[in-house]
């Protein structure tokens, strides 16, 4: 692996032996990026902490303290500096403690220890670059969660999103957040996570949904080995795995009452016991759950617990659909098709017509946000020129309701498109259609001679 450090690599070597403190700190200058320094007593070692070194290798038998004593002042002012322990104990129980207690290695005095310490340098450097690079991954992370830059848009609706997501993300308050499918909940909830001082641990997104229902326990809470038939070993949680970190359950509405009573006994008394287990288990976790569902009325219904809904409502995020955010659906389209032309190598980028942005404008959009993205992915495929036109995009509604109010349109339209609807029904019988509306006949002849309808 390589280094591309702008300073020396410190390391202090603390060693009351004279001579042989010089072989190892000769041995370890060999390297010319180490700067190495070299204490008798563990006080020298201590008083010289602020200079925060990169490594510290230490012996057990220090004339002023012992090794064990001197690792744990080191661990209270520098946490996170590695210590290598050297001794001429071959007691394997003193080994195994000092492991236990946190320390990067053990090396005895032998004729191995200066290749042994060595390579166990080399070891801990690898490590310290490779936790490094993970720092700025998620520092990258974070910034790729900024709220700009995940929720396009800048209408009055968003911005107060905006607002709510700063608020969240600068207290620990539990977060709820609602809206129909489609408008972004789980990028909310991440965009609060990236943003808030819990960024450096795990961001955990569970969906209550998509758990079938007798596995929902262990996979929140856990299981100890034999809790059940198929339990061949322990199994952590994703509260667990959230620690210190974000727990997002989305569709929490889909937690039946059985569960709901043992998450609101999880997040009230902040510890669990896992599924099988008697150990308890300690919590710091941050909540965030999402629904498209209506969670008062859920309670109203008896579907959802009244005091959970309360212990989890917090700061409420409701999300705006698409239709009531104005021109943002031209903002992220125009988002969407240079995501699509760069995915499928289209170029140059495509740009929507004028009649295009019309269409979209008057679209309902029930799919939102998601059903705004896979229109323009397949517009940017079917456009044949620089522009996308009407005829590319394809405006798909699954539901009755929704197609009567799927597109802005004059009353007229909206007449004709009922007609069309009713012909299509009853296979082009005029007569019966005319009966059911309770319209004249000559009404449809006259729309069909006039190209209006087609049959």
């Amino acid at each position: 692996m390589q280094y591309c450090l702008m300073e020396a690599y410190q390391i202090f070597v603390v060693e009351d032996d004279a001579w042989y403190g010089e072989i190892l700190e000769y041995q370890l200058s060999l390297n010319p990026d180490y700067a190495v320094q070299r204490f008798t007593t563990a006080q020298e070692c201590l008083k010289n902490l602020y200079k925060k070194p990169d490594l510290i290798t230490i012996d057990y038998a220090m004339p002023d303290m012992n090794g064990i004593t001197l690792f744990k002042k080191i661990k209270e002012t520098n946490p996170d500096t590695p210590v290598i322990m050297i001794s001429a104990q071959e007691n394997i129980s003193t080994a195994v403690e000092l492991l236990k207690l946190g320390i990067n290695d053990y090396i005895v005095k032998d004729d191995n220890t200066k290749e042994l310490l060595w390579n166990s340098v080399i070891r801990i450097r690898e490590h310290q670059a490779l936790k490094q690079k993970v720092e700025e991954l998620k520092e990258e992370l974070g910034h790729k969660y900024e709220f700009d830059k995940i929720i396009k848009g800048s209408s009055p609706a968003i911005k107060k999103i905006f607002a709510l997501m700063e608020k969240a993300s600068n207290s620990q308050i539990n977060v709820s957040i609602t809206g129909e499918t489609g408008t972004g909940k789980e990028l909310v909830a991440k965009a609060i996570h990236y943003n808030s001082e819990r960024k450096k641990k795990n961001f955990v997104a569970v969906n209550m949904a998509a758990i079938p229902k007798e596995l929902v326990e262990s996979e929140l809470f856990g299981h100890e080995k034999g809790a059940f038939t198929g339990a061949i070993a322990r199994k952590t949680g994703r509260f667990e795995e959230a620690s210190k970190g974000t727990l997002f359950l989305d569709e929490i509405a889909e937690a039946d009452l059985n569960i709901q009573t043992k998450l609101l006994r999880v997040l009230q008394e902040r510890e669990l016991v896992r599924v099988g287990g008697n150990e308890v288990i300690k919590l710091d976790v941050r909540l965030i759950v999402a629904t498209h569902k209506n969670l008062e009325e859920e309670v109203q219904q008896g579907r959802f617990r009244e005091d959970l809904y309360f212990r989890i409502m917090g700061l409420p995020i409701e999300l705006p659909p698409l239709r009531e955010r104005g021109n943002d659906t031209l903002l992220l389209a125009s988002h969407f098709i240079t995501e699509a032309c760069h995915e499928n190598k289209i170029h140059p980028v495509v740009t929507l017509s004028t009649a295009a942005k019309e269409k979209l404008l008057k679209y309902h959009f029930p799919g939102n946000i998601r059903e705004l993205k896979a229109i323009i992915d397949l517009a940017c495929v079917m456009c044949n020129g620089a522009e996308i036109q009407p005829a590319d995009m394809k405006f798909s509604v699954t539901k009755q309701k929704q197609l009567a109010f799927a597109e802005e349109k004059t009353m007229e339209e909206y007449y004709i498109d009922i007609i069309q609807a009713f012909l299509k029904k009853y296979n082009n019988n005029v007569l019966k259609v005319a009966d059911v509306l309770q319209i004249g006949k000559s009404t449809i002849y006259k729309l069909i001679n006039n190209d209006k309808i087609k049959v």
